[in-house]
């Protein structure tokens, strides 16, 4: 009975820290202290017992079971979202809806005033018990939205005190929303964590990787990018069957809008930005003459500031990070063993470009089972079409005897003197090898999904719709993307040789 107990107060201890860890005030106090100040309009409230409060800047109600502390997961019921309808899941323990129907979906769910601007409320003064319009004004479709009235925007004026508002970069890649404006009172955070947040999207990505192939070490990027889609394969995967909502704001400000709609954990930003400069560590400590110090620093210092970006961005909580750190690490333990094996295969067995083209479309259609149409399965998508295309022309690269490896003798490689000619080199290589990136996306784009759309039947007259299908949206993605990752390996660097750039 002892050991039972024991088990019980170590499993009710562990419960409790996830849910403060998971606590939106913590992210909202870390905005704070960074200088982030939410502008939150007036919340009308008839009674205690029918109070509505934002979550995800959605209006959901407050469910049966929920607590006063907003827990977002306590209740019991489900809230549909009209953009985004989401699976039940077979717990029924958590609210698993980004938004309402009707209603803004994941970005403020707040009324925006005449001449686009926002009440100016902080979000310190949202619990103070601010109140707005009647409920006779409200035209919310019952979403616990209410319209600004006349003596709320007075309050805009006071706006100045703290500077001027500006809005999230970049709108809702699901819904469009472009979010609340928010006030920033120290711009260099602001520019680094935005910097930060960049170091796990897409352009980052489009960019890093090629550039490492082309003009770091072939070897390097090769095996960089199989432990690249395995975590963001497996991340991605894993917050559709979690299906944890995004820190609730109000208290938390959304300075990023773009992957509000997608579930939070774990963060596939910590994942990746934990797994690529520790595996980057790991492949080049002992292949390249560096001091091992600087590069676990310089690690470190990524991973830092990927995570702590996240939390500024208000789009996770502390314990998605820490989950998406975990997880990460898990997968790198796993995988380093098998990494040579695996890339052993890709290059040399004879069945490998069946294998691998079928394996990331069957983990795709794996994926897209998952759940119903969001941005998150179309980046999947992407990730595994990239990943298979770069796979591939390895594959072919080796069988040619082209690009090969530098033979072992020649390890550890030096790292050359920094040259205004090297630079230049590099620097031309990169805009070359990007341009012939961009055409040939564009190209298989505009041919891939019309012909997808005539083939499946999907009327194509609106792209957005038509993506949403998973017969257009899932080969869409894995052809272009398959396409553009094989010419990463192939092409490009045949028009290097014949620029004469290698």
């Amino acid at each position: 009975m002892g050991l039972i107990n024991m088990a019980s107060n170590v499993k009710s201890s562990f419960t409790q820290l996830c849910k403060n860890l998971q606590d939106p005030h913590h992210v909202a106090r870390f905005q704070k202290i960074c200088g982030v100040n939410g502008t939150f309009s007036g919340i009308s409230k008839e009674s205690k017992s029918e109070q509505e409060q934002l979550y995800n800047g959605t209006g959901i109600k407050r469910c049966q079971g929920e607590s006063d502390n907003h827990d977002i997961y306590a209740g019991k019921d489900k809230v549909t979202d009209g953009h985004r309808q989401r699976k039940p899941t077979t717990t029924g323990t958590r609210v698993e809806q980004d938004g309402c129907k009707n209603g803004m979906p994941n970005g403020t769910g707040l009324t925006i005033g005449a001449g686009g601007e926002t009440g100016g409320y902080t979000a310190n003064s949202f619990h103070s018990g601010i109140t707005g319009a009647s409920q006779s004004e409200n035209p919310s479709n019952g979403c616990g939205l209410d319209r600004i009235s006349d003596k709320d925007t007075e309050s805009r004026n006071e706006d100045s005190k703290y500077g001027n508002t500006v809005k999230p970069t970049r709108k809702n890649s699901l819904t469009g929303d472009i979010g609340q404006a928010f006030l920033i009172e120290n711009k260099f955070l602001y520019y680094l964590f935005s910097f930060g947040t960049e170091l796990g999207n897409e352009l980052f990505y489009i960019t890093f990787f090629p550039f490492i192939i082309w003009n770091v070490d072939t070897f390097v990027g090769r095996r960089l990018i199989i432990v690249w889609v395995w975590v963001m394969y497996l991340g991605q995967c894993t917050k559709d069957v979690i299906r944890w909502s995004r820190p609730a704001s109000p208290p938390v400000v959304k300075v990023e809008m773009f992957y509000n709609s997608e579930y939070s954990m774990p963060s596939t930003h910590a994942m990746s930005g934990t797994a690529i400069p520790f595996e980057i560590l790991l492949l080049t400590y002992t292949r390249w003459e560096y001091p091992f110090s600087l590069g676990l620093v310089l690690s470190f210092s990524w991973c830092l500031l990927v995570c702590l970006s996240r939390i500024y961005m208000g789009m996770h909580s502390i314990l998605d990070i820490i989950a998406g750190i975990l997880y990460s690490i898990l997968i790198l333990v796993v995988f380093q063993p098998a990494l040579e094996v695996i890339d052993n295969f890709n290059q040399t067995c004879q069945y490998a470009p069946l294998i691998i083209t079928s394996l990331h479309l069957a983990m795709g259609l794996f994926s897209f089972t998952l759940d119903t149409w969001s941005t998150s399965r179309g980046d999947t998508a992407q990730i595994l079409g990239s990943g298979a295309g770069i796979a591939l022309g390895f594959h072919l690269n080796n069988r040619l005897g082209l690009v090969p490896d530098p033979p072992l003798s020649q390890l550890p490689l030096a790292v050359p003197a920094l040259s205004a000619g090297l630079g230049g080199l590099c620097l031309l290589r990169f805009v070359v090898g990007m341009a012939v990136l961009l055409l040939t996306r564009a190209v298989m784009k505009a041919l891939t999904i019309p012909l997808v759309c005539r083939l499946t039947g999907v009327p194509s007259h609106d792209v957005r719709k038509a993506r949403q299908h998973m017969e257009v949206e899932l080969p869409y993605r894995y052809i272009v993307y398959g396409t553009v990752g094989f010419n990463i390996v192939c092409l490009v660097p045949q028009v290097f040789r014949w620029l004469r750039l290698l």
